[in-house]
């Protein structure tokens, strides 16, 4: 079975389970683990693999609109360099520097490759789940997308220096505490765009939800512009590769205007939630995005 089979089946037994993070009390906590073939592509330094290790959990804590507090980090490797060692850790420690939390160490342990599993904890008194979304509400999503498959892209080139710096994002942690009053739904968009629209109207309990989003108002990256030929590749960089890690959220439609004051960082409107399905201009869009670990 793939990852969301897997996740699907868990739940029976897991009902906490579902939003990007686990909401224990007044805190909130995520684990995520990333292997070097799948998510490390050659070319990716330790520092960048520090970071965007530990940035991918405080993105989870980011989604539920929480403060983050928090990170450790476990490392595990067939063998241990103590350079790459510190490298990691320095950019596991200033990622969390970045968003005001603090890395507080880890673990380290021998692998057949290397891997990296972070867990991240925040603090809310009302998180946002990925179940709210409304009728009318507008949909939304944080920065530009497309940013992770340009990186990729920059790799396969032999351009490792733009590449680091592609595949190392700012969780928007700052964003998602100050969007929170005004959410309806929100999660990352670590699976792609297609695919986070298709999760949050298969959480929400109103029937025959749906959304339709309006392909010219979705916020490309520039770097797609540069390094993908033609509309097709460009389109499917930013709405299927996914591991972007921005937000994508629904509001009252008559809040988007006082959410885009608070938040520190820009936001489009790319659409509306409607009912019978996710479509894109009115056509259907796939559910399609990044499969973790295929």
């Amino acid at each position: 079975m793939d990852e969301r089979e897997a996740l699907a089946r868990l739940a029976e037994s897991v009902p906490a389970a579902g939003d990007d993070c686990a909401v224990v009390g007044d805190r909130v906590l995520t684990t995520d683990m990333l292997h070097e073939t799948t998510d490390f592509p050659a070319g990716v330094d330790r520092y960048t693999a520090g970071w965007r290790s530990v940035a991918a959990s405080l993105s989870d804590v980011a989604a539920m609109g929480a403060d983050a507090e928090a990170a450790v980090a476990a490392y595990g490797a067939p063998a241990f360099d103590p350079d790459e060692v510190a490298e990691f850790v320095r950019g596991a420690r200033e990622v969390c520097e970045a968003v005001d939390a603090e890395y507080v160490g880890g673990d380290l342990d021998h692998h057949d490759e290397f891997t990296v599993a972070t867990t991240a904890l925040g603090k809310t008194d009302d998180p946002i789940r990925r179940g709210g979304a409304n009728r009318g509400d507008a949909v939304c999503v944080t920065g530009t997308l497309g940013r992770s498959a340009a990186a990729l892209r920059a790799f396969e080139a032999g351009d490792a220096d733009r590449g680091n710096d592609l595949f190392r994002f700012t969780p928007r942690v700052a964003a998602g505490v100050a969007l929170a009053p005004y959410a309806t739904a929100m999660m990352d968009s670590s699976d792609g765009l297609a695919r986070s629209l298709h999760q949050l109207v298969d959480a929400s309990d109103v029937s025959d939800l749906g959304m339709d989003i309006t392909e010219s108002y979705i916020p490309v990256d520039d770097a797609v512009t540069d390094l993908f030929d033609g509309a097709e590749a460009r389109r499917e960089a930013a709405l299927f590769f996914g591991e972007d890690f921005e937000l994508v959220f629904t509001l009252p439609s008559d809040a988007v205007e006082a959410a885009k004051e608070a938040s520190p960082t820009p936001f489009s409107v790319v659409g509306n939630v409607t009912w019978d399905g996710v479509r894109m201009d009115g056509d259907p869009l796939s559910d399609r995005g990044y499969e973790h670990g295929g």
